[in-house]
């Protein structure tokens, strides 16, 4: 359960506190402090799962979540299956990134068996940072299937074949465009789309009535049970009208025990 935006800000001098320069906004001047503003937390697998900003006066420098280990090793080895599938978390962003990240709020999944596509069948987590909020987000009833005029290069936006007991209960017989309700479609890398092996991790986009709604880091349980740190690309999301990020990190703390995904670059959209 969320516990609600937290107004901690933790404001840290600039002076080479957080790494590399590039990261500051040009067009910030240097003595204006780096903020971080910690966002709402939850309770997943017996740990704190919370989302977080960091802000240099107003420009969003990057937006995340801290994720400790044991909200991954203690995940369950089975979970019963429900249609649409139900968050283990569902967590604010700070209010003060919103509108220049394009990040509204967070909803993580534990998927113990995987789901489709082939490469996706396979125990693994989707953190959604979607762009509209909670209601509008369980509002979505995959009933309107118009696909998005454009998607970003080098992805597809697949429809899936269900075998026979799985389109009983979900109520379909093709899921188009990847269309879960609560959800919406799920734009893949190609690559990913093809390949054959289970995946280790994969940045899907997210689409509901043809406009794009989240980026979503898919991750299996066990890369992140490597506990190492890993980069995953972005690809510009065409038609998205808020602010977007073009670079995604998770940088794993061996001393804290725990991943910080994140999320920066953000640009003004279109």
């Amino acid at each position: 359960m969320s516990f609600g935006l937290r107004g901690l800000i933790i404001s840290v001098v600039v002076a080479g506190s957080f790494g590399c320069s590039q990261d500051v906004a040009k067009d910030v001047p240097k003595e204006v402090s780096i903020s971080e503003i910690k966002g709402a937390c939850a309770d997943v697998h017996k740990s704190q799962v919370c989302t977080w900003a960091k802000m240099q006066g107003e420009t969003v420098l990057e937006v995340g979540a801290t994720v400790p280990i044991g909200a991954i090793e203690n995940a369950p080895a089975t979970v019963p299956m429900v249609w649409p599938p139900v968050p283990v978390a569902t967590l604010d962003i700070p209010e003060v990134a919103r509108q220049k990240s394009g990040m509204n709020n967070l909803t993580m999944f534990w998927e113990a068996s995987g789901h489709p596509t082939g490469a996706f069948f396979t125990p693994h987590f989707d953190f959604h940072f979607n762009g509209v909020s909670s209601a509008e987000i369980n509002a979505i009833d995959c009933k309107d299937l118009t696909k998005p005029a454009a998607i970003p290069a080098g992805y597809g936006l697949p429809d899936f074949d269900l075998p026979p007991d799985a389109s009983k209960m979900m109520g379909v017989k093709t899921m188009i465009g990847l269309c879960v309700p609560k959800m919406g479609m799920h734009a893949v890398p190609t690559a990913d789309i093809e390949r054959k092996e289970p995946i280790t991790a994969s940045m899907v986009v997210g689409y509901n009535i043809g406009k794009p709604i989240f980026v979503e880091p898919m991750i299996s349980k066990a890369t992140l049970m490597k506990k190492a740190s890993f980069d995953l690309p972005m690809s510009a999301i065409p038609g998205q009208t808020g602010g977007q990020p073009s670079k995604f990190h998770a940088e794993y703390d061996a001393q804290k025990q725990e991943y910080r995904l994140i999320f920066s670059g953000f640009s003004a959209g279109s």
